[in-house]
């Protein structure tokens, strides 16, 4: 009779394997249009307010502007304002140095979270469009407009573009440049599908009104970008990717920096999921309810129960080969394959097509970040080690969940 614990690995692989085919899919059929969204142009230049909060940027936060300076737009329709929110460093007598430029709003307050520090602009702001730009994070020139022509639709309410890492340099920024390229592949999936479910503060850009309708940036579990995206969502808001608008932000360059920032990411998702768990399963919000939401809960789940499940069996391999060292002693069984013993059990074959579905993901989202399809060493440093990291952070933050253990915005 085949055990409970043997069962569950096909089940969260299986879905892994379903969940990737289906945004290949929808990726295949959608191709063209996806190209013809790019090509598309726009004459409308509407009024927009972009919003740096800072706390604690003075490395990062005068590049940061230059980049909103160096956008392809015209002066007059764009405002910055740059919030320091009680940083304890010297950003603000750097932010001082853009006191007299004609585009820029300085504001200074008491420490509050990023939320307060959003919505202390928000109160000021009165433009057509609002966008958010973390102090850590540099646009590219084209970026606003790319963002704008998705505005031509009225029914959509807010645009989130392409993230890539600045300048990658070691394994792990590497790592996270293959991650990220995949992120830029599956939010436009999402984006077509209508579930996005985060509007990063990595320039996502909001019409007005809807927080004139909805309400402010709220704590959120210091994630307010899934939560105001949920938020939107809840109240059928459509949230766009705009894939072509690159937006380049600075990784985490240690593993701890990185094991800290995925904690609160993915501690603040699941919260916010169970905020609004009257999404799930509920087919009045569509795909997000029915499918994305439902799968990335299941994701995080079946990541660290598999790692769980891979060091378990690999425990028992290793003390088996210890127990027969101690009983026969060292026996060199040859390196040679005979391919009569290949190992053609249903569960190999599915890791196999997981992986294999994997790196088309990777390589497409490589191509629809503007590289090649050309597979790459960050390719490689992701399947070799994402694997082996990434659920140690997801432990965690089921842990933090289930204790409610808050993490800081820094």
């Amino acid at each position: 009779m085949i055990e409970v614990s043997q069962i569950i690995p096909y089940i969260f692989l299986f879905a892994a394997l379903y969940f990737q085919i289906f945004l290949l899919l929808t990726f295949f059929e959608n191709r063209e249009m996806i190209g013809k969204r790019v090509s598309r142009t726009s004459t409308h230049y509407p009024s927009v307010a972009v919003l740096v909060p800072c706390y604690n940027e003075e490395k990062t936060v005068a590049g940061t502007v230059e980049s909103l300076f160096s956008l392809d737009y015209p002066k007059d329709k764009l405002h910055i304002v740059i919030i320091d929110d009680g940083s304890t460093d010297s950003t603000f007598e750097v932010m001082k140095t853009f006191e007299y430029h004609p585009q820029v709003t300085l504001l200074q307050k008491e420490n509050g979270g990023k939320y307060t520090a959003l919505n202390l602009g928000l109160s000021l702001t009165n433009t057509e469009l609002v966008g958010c730009l973390d102090a850590d994070s540099f646009v590219a020139s084209n970026a606003l407009i790319e963002i704008v022509k998705c505005f031509d639709d009225a029914t959509i309410m807010a645009v989130m573009p392409a993230i890539k890492i600045w300048n990658p340099k070691t394994v792990l920024e590497r790592m996270q440049k293959a991650e990220y390229d995949m992120g830029i592949f599956v939010r436009k999936m999402f984006g077509i599908m209508n579930t996005i479910q985060v509007t990063p503060g990595a320039f996502s850009l909001f019409r007005k009104r809807v927080f004139d309708e909805l309400g402010g940036f709220k704590e959120a579990h210091n994630t307010e970008d899934m939560e105001i995206a949920l938020r939107m969502q809840s109240n059928h808001y459509r949230i766009e990717n705009a894939h072509m608008a690159h937006v380049y932000t600075v990784a985490p360059n240690t593993i701890r920096a990185l094991y800290n920032q995925r904690i609160r990411w993915t501690y603040g998702f699941l919260k916010n999921v169970l905020d609004y768990r009257f999404m799930l399963f509920n087919k009045k919000y569509g795909h997000l309810g029915i499918l994305t939401l439902p799968f990335a809960i299941a994701s995080i789940i079946g990541a660290v129960y598999m790692a769980g499940f891979v060091v378990i069996n690999f425990a028992n391999y290793m003390l088996e080969k210890i127990v027969k060292f101690q009983t026969v002693g060292f026996q060199w069984d040859g390196i040679g394959v005979d391919w009569f013993f290949l190992n053609t059990q249903s569960l190999p074959i599915l890791i196999i097509f997981t992986l294999v579905t994997t790196l088309l993901i990777l390589v497409n989202g490589k191509k629809l970040s503007g590289g090649t399809m050309k597979p790459s060493r960050d390719i490689l440093y992701f399947l070799l080690l994402y694997g082996l990291m990434a659920p140690m952070w997801l432990t965690k933050a089921l842990y933090n969940s289930a204790l409610s253990k808050k993490s800081s915005w820094k």
